[in-house]
């Protein structure tokens, strides 16, 4: 399998962590119980910290489909393929307008992609490297030639899983659930592999379902498919909740576990492409396994965009020629679940 092209769709709205700060000051005025600006300076400290700057969210008119249109045509056209090649599209991650059918089905109509096998896959943070390994197994028994992998990861919209409901402090200990959403960014991307003669990807993933209550979007009556946590709907019934911090803290030990599961060589590695939820998190550990050069950050530009993280990554690493035909690339990930993955394919 040979990816033929990543390409990123981002909206034209520049949000700055000063933004940020502004907006939780805004909604959370009425009613705050505790020191809202001591509260409002330890976000700051955070989102610096994590080394946030900003992201990129919609603006007035723009459409999530519109912007998912435009990357999988320029996807499309860098790969010299047309709509009607495609035989099998995935569409991946979080941010759906859809919970029937598929997304999938809605963007193939959009492209005019009439030939396509369309599903989703809807894994947190690690949906688009799920649909990567799928792909790969799907065209190694010889039934499909050309994929396209798309996602569309729009959740900040006014009434959705975070805004404005988790700009609304009640209190500063509100911060433990909350926090990771005001890294978010959006984005769109889409991704063309073909089924070539070309030398294989290689997966190790980690699975920590003991960790699933940590980070979840829960719907009415989840409580009768799964079991109690206080950690759940924390934030309330279909808004975004997550334990952030502990996540990162939890999960560290599972994160380096699988990635020394791949047996590859640091100095053979032109770049490193990771979830975008923190850069100095993972700039943390690309140090500690020999790829601190190597690793290409986007979340200081686009926050964390969710299952789109390292496509986008990928394509800014292209076209700023940090990645080339021939060079060795690994991906690495950690997502809510909690899985882990670690990758490794050449461009």
């Amino acid at each position: 399998m040979r990816l033929r092209s990543a390409v990123a769709g981002l909206p034209s709205r520049t949000v700055t962590n000063a933004d940020i700060l502004e907006m939780i000051a805004a909604h959370s005025s009425p009613g705050f119980e505790g020191d809202l600006d001591d509260t409002l300076r330890t976000v700051d400290s955070y989102l610096r910290f994590s080394g946030s700057r900003e992201r990129r969210w919609l603006d007035t008119g723009e459409r999530p489909i519109d912007l998912l249109k435009q990357a999988a045509k320029t996807a499309l056209a860098q790969s010299e393929l047309r709509a009607t090649d495609i035989d099998l599209l995935i569409y991946t991650g979080i941010g759906r307008g859809f919970v029937e059918p598929g997304g999938s089905y809605h963007c193939a109509a959009a492209l005019g992609a009439d030939n396509a096998h369309c599903f989703d896959i809807l894994d947190a943070c690690m949906s688009w490297t799920r649909a990567m390994q799928v792909t790969e197994s799907l065209m190694a028994t010889g039934g499909y030639r050309a994929a396209l992998i798309v996602n569309a990861e729009f959740s900040l919209r006014l009434g959705g899983a975070v805004f404005p409901h988790l700009f609304r402090l009640p209190r500063p200990q509100a911060l433990a659930s909350t926090f990771p959403a005001y890294t978010l960014g959006e984005a769109a991307t889409a991704t063309v592999l073909t089924a070539e003669d070309h030398e294989p990807w290689e997966f190790r993933f980690a699975s920590r379902p003991d960790l699933a209550p940590l980070c979840n979007v829960p719907l009415e009556g989840y409580e009768g498919f799964c079991e109690p946590s206080d950690r759940l709907a924390a934030n309330g019934i279909g808004y975004f909740t997550s334990f952030g911090f502990e996540m990162h803290e939890t999960g560290l030990p599972d994160a380096y576990a699988v990635f020394d599961r791949l047996d590859i060589d640091p100095e053979k590695v032109a770049a490193l492409f990771t979830h975008a939820s923190s850069k100095r998190y993972w700039q943390m550990m690309a140090d500690k396994v020999g790829l601190g050069e190597a690793i290409h950050h986007v979340y200081h530009r686009t926050g964390n965009i969710v299952s789109a993280s390292v496509p986008a990554a990928i394509a800014s690493a292209i076209e700023q020629g940090a990645l080339q035909r021939g060079d060795r690339a690994l991906g690495w990930v950690g997502s809510a679940g909690m899985s882990f993955a670690v990758f490794s394919f050449v461009y």
